[in-house]
């Protein structure tokens, strides 16, 4: 059993959203009575916290020579932004 809510109902009954995600229940997310999508609670989607080393996209750009000094490609990037 799994709660159904429309996305007016999140802001008008969002405790009963809360308390659903609590027991570990999906909440399916109604729009003009057909489903768009579904919040699941962090523990019953088997997610868990993993260091950001371990995540594919860490560090994607290491190679990037323009980018071996952060903080002079980051003023590099707002300079430009202001000059505009």
């Amino acid at each position: 059993v799994h709660m159904k809510a429309s996305i007016l109902d999140l802001s008008r009954r969002m405790p009963d959203v809360l308390r659903a995600l609590e027991r570990n229940e999906p909440v399916t997310l109604l729009y003009r009575g057909k489903a768009k999508g579904m919040i699941l609670s962090l523990h019953s989607a088997g997610r868990q916290a993993r260091p950001v080393r371990e995540n594919p996209a860490f560090g994607l750009w290491k190679d990037r020579e323009e980018l071996r000094d952060v903080g002079r490609f980051v003023r590099s990037l707002r300079d430009r932004r202001r000059a505009l």
